[in-house]
């Protein structure tokens, strides 16, 4: 598939520091040499990334989620294998391949009138590739984690769930913003938007919200739809918060339903809209370890990350994914 650079051991093993005595989980990952391959494997989990900020600066936000999927990749290539942490349960498939696009991106003039609009039409690509991806990966009875990129891909990895179940799906989305934005290009901020009006999303639960940036009529629209259920982060206590979030899946896990992380959500994390107010990264480890649980769960996806050199951004992507892999592997 043009679409997906697929890696072998030969992409990774310069990323893997080895120790006599030890075995890295990256030593112990599974490879295929294509999609159709994944159902000949006994491997649970299929991870592959989206190095991509197309979408974001679409929405005028801060470039730099690209570079979550590398900074990931070498934290969690040398999670150490042992009981706990088992690689043979994973497929490490690859990467969407947006080299091309993202150049392209790049040589668009900001001074362009249209500049936004041009992004979009790239971010609808990127569209393309997500969703046949994600459909390829479910429909031969594996589960997807996505890494990186914007939240524009909610939008692909809800195409490719939906057409792979048959049906519309729903989600529950931990994240400072709703991403429903107006319908009228392609970026980060509307991918929820598309899916509803494509019929991929049937029911949407929003954990976390932020009153100061979210738009009234965004408010509007979520308080006439009986499709709509979201919790404001300002009255969450912290004492009930992991009640509240139970709740919050009770809404969507009753029929299969994908897992959205936007690391916005978090304080301070290194993000395109990093805020110093959020959920702490102890929270939304235990968040992730309820979500796992339930059978429905189809997909996770964490975007919005950024790598930077003050924040070891890949090391808590790699806590996130292997907690999520225990729990789902055990429940």
């Amino acid at each position: 598939m043009r679409h997906l650079k697929l890696y072998s051991e030969k992409n990774i093993s310069k990323l893997i520091a080895t120790r006599a005595g030890e075995t890295k989980l990256g030593q112990k990952l599974q490879f295929v040499e294509n999609l159709e391959a994944l159902e000949k494997t006994d491997a649970r989990f299929v991870i592959f990334g989206i190095p991509e900020d197309i979408g974001v600066r679409a929405n005028f936000g801060n470039a730099g989620t690209a570079t979550a999927w590398e900074a990931f990749l070498k934290a969690f290539l040398n999670v150490q294998e042992n009981e706990y942490n088992s690689g043979e349960e994973i497929v490490l498939l690859g990467e969407i391949a947006t080299a091309e696009l993202m150049q392209k991106a790049g040589n668009i003039d900001v001074s362009d009138p249209n500049y936004v609009q041009k992004l979009g039409d790239l971010v609808e690509q990127v569209d393309v590739m997500v969703g046949e991806v994600v459909k390829k990966v479910i429909s031969a009875g594996k589960f997807p984690i996505i890494i990186g990129g914007g939240h524009n891909n909610a939008f692909g990895n809800l195409k490719g769930a939906a057409e792979a179940s048959g049906k519309a799906v729903n989600v529950i989305n931990i994240d400072a913003h709703t991403d429903l934005r107006q319908i009228e290009y392609r970026h980060s901020g509307n991918g929820f938007s598309y899916a509803l009006k494509n019929g991929f999303l049937e029911r949407y639960s929003v954990f976390g919200l932020h009153k100061n940036y979210t738009p009234q009529y965004i408010f509007d629209e979520m308080n006439a739809s009986e499709a709509i259920q979201y919790l404001l982060l300002d009255e969450l206590p912290k004492q009930k918060r992991t009640e509240e979030f139970r709740q919050a899946l009770d809404f969507v896990k009753g029929e299969k339903f994908g897992f959205e992380l936007d690391c916005d959500a978090i304080a301070n994390f290194p993000s395109s809209a990093v805020s110093p107010v959020g959920f702490s990264l102890d929270e939304v480890r235990s968040f992730l370890k309820i979500a796992a649980k339930e059978k429905n769960c189809c997909y996770l996806h964490i975007c919005e990350a950024m790598a930077t050199t003050n924040y070891p951004t890949g090391k808590a992507l790699s806590y996130l994914i292997t907690d999520f892999i225990r729990k789902r592997t055990y429940a």
